[in-house]
């Protein structure tokens, strides 16, 4: 089996004469924890974006388990098992727990296109509904509203919805935003949890976490790859402390 689960070749996005991608060669190893890291402006969201074709690239290829994937339709990549997160919650805030998974279930279940189904049909998703509850540790919230969740949970109930999509590679965009030490570390805790069997890769500004948990970092600076390798390899960097930590991480 290939190691390279999802690459780039030459991948460039411009806006309006603005390069914010350049060139871009991404290799993500199958089964890592992958982080993508750099300082604001560095294309980091911009790279997420062409990554599941919701910005189409100036130049340059994209391919996933070696298939070209470039200008194919998001939902189609994300049937492929190619699925992102995004910086914002996106659940339904008038829904339980439940619910929302129920509905994120209904997609690889077939059942996505009807516009009405009866409890009994919609029940044989509960089990698949649970085992996702319990795998992010929202088993005392399974009938509270999505909306008066905690944010940290909030978010934790995004990652079951994410992963009833069933991705084999689950692309964060900053899980830990807006986030307190504790929802910090259960969070952390989830992704580690949940990359058993899977690909992730993360944007995150975090270090303490990128340090933690993730086994290569790629940092960009101006859309360009400024380094890459294990998180002591480029916090060590100098061309690294000098465009994006400025000083010792600690």
């Amino acid at each position: 089996m290939n190691q390279v689960v999802l690459r780039t070749e030459g991948l460039t996005k411009t806006f309006a004469g603005f390069t914010a991608v350049n060139k871009l060669n991404l290799n993500v190893r199958r089964g890592s924890v992958h982080a993508l890291i750099g300082p604001n402006g560095a294309g980091k969201t911009t790279v997420f974006n062409l990554l599941t074709n919701f910005l189409a690239p100036t130049r340059g290829k994209i391919f996933f388990n070696d298939r070209d994937i470039t200008g194919m339709a998001p939902a189609e990549v994300a049937r492929h098992g190619l699925v992102r997160s995004f910086q914002i919650s996106a659940v339904f805030p008038g829904l339980s727990v439940l619910d929302n998974i129920r509905i994120a279930l209904q997609r690889p279940s077939g059942l996505a296109t009807q516009c009405w189904r009866s409890d009994r049909i919609l029940g044989r998703l509960d089990e698949r509904c649970s085992q996702l509850i319990e795998s992010v540790g929202l088993a005392n919230f399974r009938t509270a509203t999505a909306g008066e969740l905690p944010y940290g949970r909030k978010r934790a109930l995004e990652l079951a919805t994410t992963l009833a999509l069933e991705p084999e590679v689950l692309l964060l965009d900053e899980p830990m935003a807006g986030m307190g030490r504790e929802d910090i570390q259960r969070i952390a805790s989830l992704i580690t949890s949940v990359a058993k069997g899977r690909t992730v890769v993360m944007v995150e500004h975090n270090l303490s976490v990128v340090a933690d948990i993730c086994e290569r970092v790629t940092v960009l600076q101006r859309g360009e790859i400024l380094a890459e390798g294990t998180y002591s390899e480029v916090s060590t960097n100098p061309q690294v402390r000098e465009a994006y930590m400025g000083v010792d991480h600690e």
